[in-house]
């Protein structure tokens, strides 16, 4: 059956005006809520400021052994150790070592905001089943909504550089910790929780002795998490202007170069690989 008739007639004259909404909403908190959209570039600016200069001002073999002294303690295992040694040279021969500092700068800004953010939100969720179930909705279109459509309003409120970069990594990322430090307060077993209870525990005691220990490998998982996923942000951040490893790679898309690209795109592998060996044995203690 022909169903064109009904598009003529009346979808396609009856439009939801999602994409005016949306423009009038941003036009009036980019007119109203100017103070508050500089007061966040300034503390982003800061924090990343500081992260950087923590991470570029120091040797870099200085950064590495801090790096293998941090696997060893995570982790106890003198193969990952090295692993983690011969990846930051891997990067040096490379001379990658400023755009990988870059990187690892908004990396840990998003990590401090997302875990920041997410564990509180998490730990509320839990308590209150009512409030997780009105945030699924947000929280699943933070994850699914293109993360292309996030640079847009960043751009409109933050202007280009790392702080529009830093923001639309933590909106997408964001939803993991939340999801995760949710998981785990609220599978904290009930007859626990009743114990404590019972002899005489207040509500903060039963937080921080039983949900939060109980909750620790799931909160942990969440900061992996947040780790990898902002590290599959650097090429987008770019876009924006955010300085790292992603600006290789856009350099190399625009230019089709071979050599440059997957120069860049192996570094960025490594430094996965990387993250991901010192932290994944220490998420799940």
């Amino acid at each position: 059956m022909d169903w064109s008739w009904l598009e003529g007639v009346w979808l396609a004259d009856h439009k939801i005006p999602i994409g005016k909404v949306s423009k009038v909403a941003f036009d009036w908190m980019k007119a109203n809520l100017k103070p508050v959209f500089d007061f966040m570039s300034w503390v982003m600016e800061g924090l990343i400021a500081g992260i950087l200069w923590l991470l570029e001002t120091p040797h870099p073999l200085i950064i590495v052994a801090l790096a293998v002294a941090l696997t060893w303690y995570l982790q106890r295992n003198w193969k990952i150790c090295l692993l983690v040694f011969v990846g930051f040279l891997f990067i040096l021969n490379q001379g990658y070592w400023k755009p990988t500092m870059e990187s690892l700068t908004l990396i840990l800004a998003s990590c401090v905001v997302c875990m920041g953010l997410g564990v509180p939100i998490g730990i509320a969720a839990a308590h209150r089943p009512k409030l997780y179930a009105a945030m699924q909705p947000v929280l699943d279109l933070m994850q699914t909504l293109p993360t292309f459509v996030y640079l847009i309003p960043a751009i409109v409120f933050f202007g280009l550089g790392m702080v529009p970069g830093l923001i639309a990594t933590v909106i997408f990322v964001l939803p993991a910790p939340i999801r995760l430090t949710h998981l785990g307060v609220s599978t904290t077993p009930l007859a626990l929780t009743e114990a404590l209870t019972a002899f005489g525990a207040t509500k903060r005691q039963v937080l921080f002795k039983a949900e939060l220990p109980y909750a620790f490998p799931q909160i942990m998982a969440g900061l992996n998490q947040t780790i990898m996923l902002s590290l599959s942000m650097v090429v987008i951040a770019a876009l924006v202007g955010a300085d790292g490893l992603g600006v290789p790679v856009v350099r190399a898309l625009n230019s089709v170069n071979t050599a440059l690209g997957f120069e860049s795109g192996f570094v960025i592998v490594v430094v996965a690989i990387v993250l991901d060996r010192m932290l994944r044995k220490g998420a799940t203690r």
